[in-house]
């Protein structure tokens, strides 16, 4: 006599349903975002003269809704590189961010991951609707940003949105009616700038993200 039960084949396991896929994407998101508290205490360098690299990277590209501007600055905040791409993308997500900044800026400028300390810093103007309150978009930029910053062995600088009210620093407080979104550029003062660059790779990431 033979005690015990038969064995059957195992059942195949049951896929997750959408919506908990969904949730753990959603999760995976909001943990690629930092808020205003978080960036203050990250220790951001305060730009000397706000208003001033605004309004050069806003003269340099006129940038539109929904546009990006990277710019590399020295020490003496002197704007070495900059770059400007579409940014808009659905679902927000810093990592998506992350990698079109780091694409960008690997076409602009070399990185100085051979130094022991990063010497020059990186800043981050969004053109955008809204207010200048901060939004999740803005903290997936904020975490993009700063990521970006660390591989390319760069400073994490100042992040700026630029809406219809002006422009706003956000974590400061710092702010200005002019330049706004659609507002006409101020005149550029000093030598030549060096060449804006647009598009590329960074706008190809965004692009193919968006499509997934």
């Amino acid at each position: 006599m033979t005690f015990g039960s038969a064995t059957s084949a195992a059942a195949p396991v049951p896929e997750p349903p959408a919506s908990v896929e969904l949730s753990a994407d959603s999760a995976h998101r909001l943990a690629r975002t930092l808020e205003p508290a978080e960036w203050s205490a990250a220790g951001i360098p305060l730009l000397r003269n706000p208003r001033e690299v605004v309004s050069g990277l806003h003269a340099r590209h006129l940038p539109a809704l929904a546009t990006a501007v990277v710019a590399v600055l020295d020490p003496d905040e002197r704007l070495r590189a900059s770059a400007s791409f579409s940014g808009q993308t659905t679902p927000t997500d810093g990592w998506i961010f992350r990698n079109a900044l780091l694409a960008q800026l690997r076409r602009i400028i070399p990185h100085d991951l051979r130094r022991r300390t990063p010497v020059r810093t990186a800043v981050l103007l969004y053109c955008r609707a809204g207010d200048a309150r901060w939004t999740q978009e803005d903290g997936a930029w904020m975490w993009g940003l700063r990521d970006a910053c660390t591989l390319h062995g760069l400073r994490c600088g100042a992040y700026i949105t630029l809406t219809h009210d002006g422009w706003h620093v956000l974590g400061e407080g710092r702010g200005g009616r002019r330049p706004s979104a659609g507002s006409s550029p101020e005149a550029l003062a000093g030598t030549d700038p060096p060449p804006p660059r647009t598009g590329g790779a960074a706008s190809d990431v965004l692009r193919r993200a968006a499509a997934r």
